[in-house]
């Protein structure tokens, strides 16, 4: 999966996102994607905003964990994956990487 594939499935994705009135930044390691969930539908865009929640990662291993060939908690444990700020929100963003 490329970085651009990523994005446009976060993209249409986001179209169907409940408004839980906080913001995802996905800190990657060809760019930034940022999903704004404040308003009546949520918006992405590749601006290196302030966030509620960052996710630092990179494509591969987020493709790694929507596919079920990583354990999400094995992965943070390791640092492959690093979460600054609220856990619970992390934890959502699974439905739209899926």
């Amino acid at each position: 999966m490329t970085f651009q594939e990523l994005n446009d499935g976060v993209t249409k994705a986001a179209a169907n996102a409940p408004n839980l009135g906080k913001s995802i930044k996905l800190q990657l390691d060809e760019g930034v994607i940022f999903i704004d969930m404040t308003g009546d539908q949520a918006r992405v865009s590749n601006e290196d905003k302030e966030a509620d929640t960052t996710v630092t990662t990179t494509v591969d291993v987020l493709d790694q964990l929507r596919n079920g060939k990583i354990n999400p908690m094995m992965a943070m444990m390791s640092g492959k994956v690093k979460i600054k700020g609220d856990m619970g929100l992390a934890m959502k963003l699974q439905g739209l990487l899926s």
